[in-house]
């Protein structure tokens, strides 16, 4: 048994988190990296031996605010009602957090204490009292709104001087708003709906884009040829052609009834063959007028890896360089900006691409083998010749290395949620490895993988013109963008990786064709060996597609790519997931809780993979 005072207090504290949290299962740890939660692994802060207020009173409010996250929160309700705009998803985000403490605040007044403990500490940290009112973020000041109106427990000081900058926005229609939130607290569905209308208006309409329910109605038939389909026989008058009942009474007999009848015969096949080529032609004037023809599902394949996967309309999909989706003076700008962002971070990334570089070029040294009867002269050994004349010449033969010729291809999630901290360092660790790569003479390829619009574009407008068939298959514009090619080399591209920050770039991720498109692009190098590292940050979404087919529709596309690309053992796979855990997926996987990790995990599984003499996959792992 430890003697620390600090054993008991940390195992009440990982028992409470689990209690709130309703996860048994739930490892907590305590380390001095940042706090957060991954699957159902927590890490909190450290407590020192001695036990500070102070830090006694921020791991509670750590532990309490990811347990009740833990338990309040579903990650596929939230995502349903995701705005578009940066700053109103950043209100949603907010909220969505607080939203989830505040269940937990009003059932346990010790949990309101430890969460403001926690607020006042980020209060200060972030100096929210010496803010002027153009620098504070109205997400911020959203959730303390909501946080202010929930408990009785006064905010920190700092937090209160923040909230009270925007006395002026939060107007009466806004503060019945946030009244009507605290309604909905335990409904996420129905808050998530509230919140739209307070970010309605704090005068950020325009950035919610279309609400789920706008998109249902847009899929749901009208009320009109919804009755037309229940009751067909109604004309277009409303009249029923059961109200036209014909004329029961026998006719009267006439003299030509029997020499009529092979005309009339002939007269109806006529007539209906005349019928029939009128209303051909009442088609064909219809499409011709604007009506489209009827869907027609593709019979080729749209996955080698999927026969049953399907992509509505590809017309639309863009394989496109870096440089050609932006000025170069633009290109530039966001490179240098790049450059001022991580400065502190690329010493790090130095040198771990240092040291990488050191074991790559060991694997290449040169070794030789002397006293051969044939082969290169040894002139470090003719000074006996000259001495001996007799002695025979002596020659060396140059060994065969291992290292073989090698293409490294880096494919990067240009997602939405990559937006921020994430994708920075993710473009300067894949910028770094490529030049250390060059210096070692291993060809390295850089891709990006995103959608050309929210929650579908062209190809949903096209499923919607066609009368919105079911099962259609992937329903949004791919972009996939080559920011470096396997044979350019690194100076002329270098701008490119700027991209990456560019404003209303990131947007939704289908991975699955994103990696058999890599995996195509590395099948037709010549090099021997084959690496593709997949970087993302969670599993594929795209709301359009999911909307009309299976929820798990894109995930079994990813999973059996991932099998026909590690059964087939053409290329070596390897996932980095940041914050999401990837080893699920894939063999050979790491996942990284946070984005500094990123250029160690990528130096690291390079290594492993250039070490490795098999290609058998080590097991899977998750960097501490």
């Amino acid at each position: 048994m430890s003697d620390s005072p600090t054993d008991a207090f940390k195992q009440a504290l990982a028992e409470t988190a689990r209690t709130i949290a309703g996860e048994p299962e739930l490892e907590v740890s305590y380390t001095a990296d940042p706090s957060g939660v991954v699957g159902r692994r927590m890490r909190l802060p450290q407590v020192s031996r001695k036990m500070p207020a102070r830090e006694v009173a921020l791991a509670r409010g750590q532990a309490d605010a990811l347990a009740l996250r833990l338990r309040n929160h579903d990650a596929g309700t939230h995502m349903h009602r995701m705005p578009q705009g940066d700053e109103a998803r950043e209100v949603y985000e907010a909220l969505e957090t607080a939203r989830c403490e505040m269940v937990g605040a009003r059932a346990m007044p010790g949990t309101a204490r430890n969460l403001n403990a926690v607020l006042g500490e980020r209060a200060e940290r972030a100096n929210w009292g010496t803010m002027k009112a153009e620098d504070a973020p109205l997400s911020v000041a959203c959730a303390l709104a909501l946080r202010d109106a929930t408990t009785d427990l006064p905010l920190p000081g700092a937090a209160q001087k923040l909230l009270d900058l925007f006395e002026e926005k939060f107007d009466d229609k806004a503060n019945e708003t946030v009244a009507s939130l605290l309604d909905a607290l335990s409904d996420q569905e129905e808050f998530a709906r509230r919140a739209w209308q307070l970010i309605d208006d704090m005068g950020l309409g325009e950035e919610l884009g279309p609400s789920p329910d706008e998109m249902e109605q847009d899929d749901a038939p009208d009320e009109e040829s919804q009755q037309q389909e229940e009751d067909p026989d109604t004309s277009d008058d409303g009249e029923s052609s059961e109200s036209q009942e014909p004329d029961d009474s026998p006719p009267e007999p006439s003299e030509d009834d029997e020499s009529s009848d092979q005309s009339t015969t002939d007269t109806t096949a006529v007539a209906a063959e005349q019928d029939s080529d009128d209303e051909s032609e009442a088609e064909d004037q219809m499409r011709k007028e604007g009506d489209p023809p009827p869907y027609v599902p593709p019979s080729i394949p749209d996955s080698d890896a999927s026969p049953d996967y399907r992509i509505f309309n590809k017309e639309n999909d863009e394989e496109i360089k870096a440089e050609d989706l932006c000025e170069p003076e633009e290109l530039n700008r966001l490179r240098a900006f790049l450059d001022q962002q991580v400065a502190p971070l690329k010493g790090a990334v130095g040198r771990l691409a240092n040291r990488l570089q050191r074991r790559l070029l060991a694997q290449q040294n040169r070794s030789w083998e002397f006293d051969r009867e044939e082969g290169m002269l040894d002139a470090g050994r003719l000074a006996r010749v000259i001495a001996n004349p007799t002695t025979p010449l002596s020659f060396k033969v140059e060994k065969d290395t291992e290292f073989r010729d090698t293409v490294v291809t880096i494919l990067l999630d240009n997602s939405g949620s990559m937006r921020g901290r994430p994708i920075t360092i993710a473009a300067v660790s894949a910028d770094v490895l490529a030049r250390t790569l060059e210096r070692c003479r291993v060809k390295t390829e850089i891709l990006g993988f995103t959608t050309k619009a929210w929650k579908g574009g062209t190809a949903r407008q096209d499923w919607i013109a066609k009368g919105r068939p079911a099962h259609p298959g992937r329903l949004n514009d791919l972009r996939h963008i080559i920011y470096k090619g396997a044979d350019a080399p690194w100076r002329r591209v270098r701008a490119n990786l700027g991209l990456m920050l560019r404003e209303g770039l990131l947007k939704e991720n289908i991975d699955g064709e994103a990696l058999e498109w890599a995996y195509k692009r590395l099948l037709a190098r010549p090099e021997q060996r084959r690496i593709l590292m997949v970087i993302s940050d969670g599993a594929p979404v795209d709301d359009s597609t999911l909307s009309a087919n299976p929820s798990h529709y894109l995930e079994k596309h990813l999973r059996d790519v991932i099998h026909m690309v590690e059964s087939q053992k053409r290329v070596q796979l390897v996932a980095i997931g940041i914050g999401h855990d990837v080893t699920r997926y894939y063999r050979r996987a790491v996942t990284i809780t946070d984005a500094e990790q990123l250029g160690g995990a990528i130096t690291d599984q390079l290594a492993d993979l250039f070490d490795t003499k098999d290609e058998t996959p080590k097991g899977r792992r998750k960097a501490a």
